[in-house]
């Protein structure tokens, strides 16, 4: 019994010293997240590029605007987000007029469409 209280308390110790050292480094880490949050989520876009530049080739020289689904229900009635679930991205391309739907769940790219973005024709209406 003695024996088991002297590991115990030593063992209690450092499992409390490791754990106040481990909420250190996450209450760092979240300090930084809030000073810098666009920095972030420019980390965030990059390291999505990159996974969907693995599963096809992305335009280049040109960097997308990214979204998250939150509500596949609503899109549903629109062919390109058939598949698509609650946390999928789609990234959207305007210069080059494509549209990537993409799982990071599964790591699967669900749709890829040519997309009409603020196109307007002039008519010449002169008689």
């Amino acid at each position: 019994m003695i024996l088991l209280r002297k590991l115990l308390v030593p063992g209690l110790l450092v499992l409390v010293i490791a754990a106040g050292g481990v909420a250190y480094y996450f209450y760092g880490q979240t300090q930084k997240m809030k000073e810098n949050p666009e920095v972030n989520a420019q980390k965030e876009a990059e390291m999505l590029v990159a996974e969907v530049g693995k599963l096809i080739a992305l335009p280049e020289g040109e960097t997308p605007t990214i979204a998250t689904v939150s509500d596949p229900e609503r899109l549903k009635d629109q062919a390109f987000f058939a598949q698509a679930k609650v946390g999928s991205k789609v990234l959207v391309y305007s210069e080059a007029r494509k549209a990537y739907l993409y799982d990071p769940i599964e790591k699967k790219l669900l749709e890829v469409a040519p997309i009409n973005i603020g196109t307007s024709t002039s008519l010449n209406t002169n008689p």
